[in-house]
């Protein structure tokens, strides 16, 4: 059973086009070194290959009692019993995966850069809410940019959880958190390092040295 439910830290996210073995070797120095959330993002695999991955993935992430979350499918985070979901504009309604999942399980939603967005999640139930891209980024070249100043105001009018994504680097994580961000949601910075277990590792050092 998930003991661990905050959303505080280390967010990580699943690189795309990553061999399984690397994928999973990477996911297991980011638990050792204290990533809080995993969101399983794999676009591009066949079906039955992304859920014997998400499962083997999970279980990792179950023994050490961190939240195991499902970008964008929400059928598949209801098969293998996930911890939750991430939801995107063009994913499943909130309320709808509330439906499908219960009123157990994680579910986060991006808001890009509309405080409108935010408002409607965090009155709508959702038990986190994410902006971004606050800075470039490889995966996401298009996105929208959102400001930090954002989180300043939604920290004042929510009282959920808030994620911020989109270019984070641990050269440029402090002015978020000083912000007001709850958590840090990173892919390149964090599983595109040579030692994935140290910067995970130097991203939590990060918060525990935050006094809010």
């Amino acid at each position: 059973m998930l003991q661990n439910k905050c959303i505080r830290g280390l967010y990580g996210i699943t690189p795309e086009h990553v061999p399984a073995t690397i994928l999973e070797t990477a996911v297991a120095e980011a638990l050792a070194g204290g990533m809080c959330v995993l969101q399983y993002r794999a676009k591009s695999l066949p079906d039955e290959a992304k859920r014997k991955q998400a499962q083997r993935i999970f279980a990792m992430c179950r023994k050490a009692d961190v939240p195991f979350l499902v970008n964008d499918d929400l059928a598949l985070a209801v098969e293998i019993g996930a911890d939750g979901v991430h939801l995107g504009r063009e994913d499943a309604t909130l309320s709808s995966a509330r439906r499908a999942l219960g009123h157990n399980k994680i579910i986060g939603v991006s808001c890009y850069n509309d405080l409108s967005l935010a408002s409607h999640a965090a009155n709508g139930g959702a038990d986190y809410i994410a902006f971004g891209s606050f800075f470039p980024s490889a995966t996401k070249p298009t996105a929208v940019r959102a400001d930090p100043s954002l989180i300043v105001q939604a920290r004042q009018r929510f009282n959920v959880p808030i994620v911020a994504i989109g270019g984070v680097t641990l050269e440029n994580a402090p002015q978020l958190i000083a912000a007001g961000a709850d958590a840090l949601a990173v892919i390149s910075d964090l599983f595109g390092t040579s030692d994935v277990r140290a910067r995970a590792s130097h991203y939590q050092t990060l918060f525990d040295t935050h006094v809010r």
